[in-house]
């Protein structure tokens, strides 16, 4: 019998279609039968932002970044044709054409093949993110954890 394939990805980018692409790589890796790892750091951390407002109890400089930042994976800009707002929107109606899955979609079904995600804690604290305000059912951890994972990567990647 073989060795189970592991397959790690630091998401630092809070850009939609580099989520995306982050998101439709763990799901292929985790189809092909990869233990898959997401380690969601600064902006890629918003891809675990709930949508709707949580109350908690925040600094004025961590209130500031929670209002700057997008809520939730759909709301995310692109990285490239932003176009104040509308390029997200183009691209999810070609995407709509396509039957493409959306971020949130991508998401859920990461969550539903078992593949680990987990919110790195610093990050957290400095942005002033609780996990009341993330997604149910992840994991918080530190990068010794994420080292941990990666060190035994057969795939690691750095979107």
């Amino acid at each position: 019998m073989s060795e189970q394939k592991r397959t790690t990805i630091i998401l630092f980018s809070g850009d939609y279609d580099k989520v995306m692409a982050a998101y439709i790589i763990a799901n292929g890796a985790a189809a092909y039968d990869h233990e898959v790892t997401i380690f969601h750091t600064f902006w890629g951390l918003n891809a675990l932002r709930k949508d709707e407002t949580i109350e908690v109890k925040k600094t004025f400089m961590e209130k500031m970044f929670g209002k700057m930042m997008p809520r939730g994976a759909d709301k995310m800009g692109l990285s490239k044709m932003n176009f104040a707002g509308f390029g997200p929107k183009m691209i999810k109606d070609v995407m709509k054409k396509h039957n493409a899955m959306t971020v949130p979609q991508l998401i859920e079904m990461a969550q539903e093949q078992e593949i680990k995600l987990v919110a790195c804690t610093m990050t957290m604290d400095l942005l002033g993110l609780s996990q009341a305000e993330l997604l149910d059912n992840i994991e918080y951890a530190g990068v010794a954890a994420y080292l941990a994972d990666a060190q035994e990567g057969n795939v690691n990647l750095f979107i």
